[in-house]
């Protein structure tokens, strides 16, 4: 594998994911076509594409949750789905996975008591400490989200997989949300966050640019700025789709 178009040499650090043609075939169209990348712990990868183009796909082999999933995947050095896995993982699925009929405490603890964790400080972490006590169901878009983010971050899993995190939100919110995830990875975990709003590619550590199933490229933002001579990440990637024609 290239520095080019994987983004680091092999065995520099100890991947927390590693894809060697992974391919998944869903209702007979090949949604993730020959994948093979490493991403490493202590950072944030970017998953970026159009809607179609393998994210959530690629996210849910990477969970252990997506069925013919067919090459090497290996996520923190097991094979993804591992049973030992389930509790090294952070998943935070797009549409907000907690109870709308129980609040914000109560959804935690229950999570918290499946998985063996502590809440400690959890609410206050992603801004919903005034919340605690309400049910879930009166909650706003946003805060629906923090409370997802926030059983996905019982446990301090070394792995977070957050899918489409801030989609909806406004910047404040998008602003605040990325600024915990800096602290995360400050923190030593690797996290990979799913968008289709390239804006925030320059807010990640490394980019995997997705399209129809295909890595286009696997660089970083100062790597994808030189590379597409334009500091605009939405005529960046135009113009290495261009580049592979």
């Amino acid at each position: 594998m290239g520095r080019t178009e994987l983004g680091r040499e092999p065995g520099a650090r100890c991947a927390a994911v590693a894809a060697r043609d992974v391919r998944v075939r869903r209702r007979g169209i090949e949604a993730l076509r020959g994948l093979s990348f490493e991403i490493a712990a202590g950072g944030i990868t970017g998953l970026f594409g159009p809607s179609g183009s393998g994210k959530s796909t690629l996210i849910r082999a990477i969970a252990g949750v997506q069925a013919a999933v067919v090459g090497e995947l290996t996520v923190l050095g097991l094979p993804a789905g591992s049973p030992s896995l389930r509790h090294q993982l952070g998943y935070m699925t797009q549409a907000p996975s907690v109870y709308e009929d129980l609040t914000v405490e109560e959804n935690l603890r229950y999570f918290a008591a499946i998985c063996g964790a502590r809440t400690d400080g959890l609410l206050e972490r992603v801004g919903l400490l005034e919340q605690a006590s309400q049910l879930v169901r009166r909650l706003s878009g946003g805060q629906r989200t923090r409370v997802s983010l926030a059983a996905a971050l019982l446990g301090k899993p070394p792995l977070l997989l957050l899918d489409e995190p801030t989609v909806g939100l406004d910047p404040l919110l998008r602003r605040e949300l990325w600024r915990l995830f800096r602290e995360l990875a400050d923190e030593g975990a690797a996290l990979m966050i799913s968008s289709h709003v390239l804006e925030e590619a320059g807010r990640c550590d490394d980019l995997l640019l997705l399209r129809e199933g295909s890595l286009v490229a696997q660089l970083s933002p100062a790597q994808l700025t030189a590379r597409a001579h334009t500091h605009d990440m939405d005529e960046a990637f135009v113009r290495l789709i261009e580049e592979r024609r």
